[in-house]
């Protein structure tokens, strides 16, 4: 995962933010899905970045012939949106808030995002860490 920047703010200084959940769905049919990542964005901290996690055991167990490896790829290209580097592909060359604007689209892929919800922080970083947490790991 790439770094992660506070952005300058101080510790008193409440944020609002929103952040998707990131789903793999293995089959679309099913609707099953278990939840890998989150990408969080602060646009007055300039801020936008995910956390991911893959628990290739229980992906498997909801679909056996899923490509592990291809889920993979899908998130490190998420971190290359956020990121606004070459492996977001022409999203990562686009502002922070059109970046997430991007991620947050519903697709019938393999990886998809959940709702969007938002909250207040002080630190954006760390409530990455906590979403990671409480909705991932």
């Amino acid at each position: 995962m790439a770094a992660r920047g506070g952005g300058g703010m101080t510790a008193s200084t409440r944020l609002a933010y929103q952040y998707v959940v990131l789903r793999c769905v293995p089959r679309v049919d099913r609707e099953e899905f278990l939840n890998v990542g989150v990408v969080v964005y602060c646009q007055s901290a300039d801020y936008l970045e995910v956390a991911w996690e893959v628990d290739r055991d229980r992906l498997a167990a909801l679909d056996p012939g899923l490509d592990l490896d291809q889920v993979c790829e899908a998130l490190t290209f998420v971190e290359g949106v956020c990121a606004g580097d070459e492996r977001g592909g022409a999203a990562g060359a686009k502002p922070p808030g059109q970046r997430f604007g991007f991620l947050k689209a519903p697709r019938s892929t393999v990886l998809q995002p959940g709702p969007v919800h938002g909250g207040v922080t002080t630190d954006p970083a760390r409530q990455l860490d906590h979403l990671l947490s409480k909705l991932v790991t």
